[in-house]
């Protein structure tokens, strides 16, 4: 007989629903450690845009997955899978419940259905479409990715030049279009015991005043000065690392640019970070989850993700 697997439980939302204050709410209550699932709370030095948990939050809580590289580098679903998995174990082992929060879905998807079998970055192949993006632009790639691609490019912004490439690259290297493989990518068993709620604004102007608000107040602490700061402690960094393509960041790097003026800025940002929890919430409106709690609406909803965790993992 196959041994269980291990139990954590998912906490999910888009972002600005909450998602943070309830676990800890829950970590008051339980022995939790908090796995971050966030793609932007694994950089150093970016607090402010990120909405990343305070130092006595972090400090009341074992988190993990947080500040784990510098803005430079890179991280990967990959890679996050490998760590979660880990975590899961080790946090079991100190006696303690994993609670996995974010809302980066790549992440939750890789975790769930597992990875696609893709070919590796080509840097050859990169530079090429580099030359070609500096030569005619990138709506020159984007319209060859319309021709091998239309599905692919159909659900890309004409301006993501980083998945564009991509998607450019994997044809290249295989001969199929990216979302061939996607189709053809085979499902696994989740490698956990897991139980997942979804924190999910039934009236979207609800969340959409709570984005307004947090980007207001992250400008009155400093965002921008954070972001200044970036530029001068990594001048590796460009508008097109990884880093800076976190909702906000970008924004601000062409603010202090000089690419528009200030009220402009605030209303990029504020859009961008709406479009952001629009995605989030079309996949949470895909995927299987256990339950769905409105943040805003429901004045229960705490206690009633509460008991679950203290059900799923048969807590006292």
């Amino acid at each position: 007989m196959p041994a269980p697997l291990p139990k954590a439980f998912a906490l999910l939302g888009p972002t600005a629903s909450g998602k943070t204050g309830l676990a800890l709410q829950i970590a008051e209550r339980l022995p939790v450690e908090i796995i971050s699932l966030d793609s932007a709370l694994v950089y150093r030095d970016m607090d402010i845009g990120t909405a990343k948990p305070s130092a006595a939050e972090l400090a009341a809580v074992p988190h993990h997955l947080i500040n784990i590289i510098s803005p430079p580098e890179s991280y990967s679903a990959a890679e996050f899978v490998d760590d979660c998995i880990r975590l899961v174990s080790e946090i079991h082992g100190r006696g303690n419940y994993p609670l996995i929060v974010g809302g980066t879905m790549m992440y939750y998807h890789a975790l769930t259905a597992g990875l696609n079998d893709l070919p590796q970055a080509d840097p050859e192949i990169r530079l090429r479409l580099q030359a070609e993006k500096a030569q005619h632009g990138l709506a020159y790639l984007y319209e060859q990715l319309q021709r091998i691609d239309p599905e692919t490019a159909g659900r890309l912004k004409s301006s993501d030049s980083q998945r564009i490439e991509r998607a450019l690259e994997v044809f290249m290297l295989t001969g199929k279009p990216l979302s061939r493989h996607f189709s053809q990518q085979q499902t696994r068993q989740t490698p956990l015991d897991l139980h997942t709620i979804a924190l999910l604004p039934e009236n979207r102007a609800d969340l959409h005043r709570q984005i307004a608000y947090r980007f207001e107040q992250m400008l009155a602490q400093g965002f921008l000065d954070e972001m200044q700061s970036l530029k001068q402690r990594y001048p590796e960094l460009h508008s097109d690392t990884p880093s800076m393509r976190c909702v906000g960041y970008r924004q601000a790097w062409d603010y202090l640019d000089g690419v528009y003026d200030y009220p402009t800025f605030v209303e990029k940002g504020i859009a961008a970070t709406r479009q952001l929890a629009k995605r989030q919430l079309t996949w949470l409106r895909k995927i299987l989850i256990d339950q769905a709690l409105d943040p805003y609406r429901q004045n229960d909803y705490a206690q009633t993700a509460l008991q679950q965790v203290k059900q799923h993992f048969e807590a006292v």
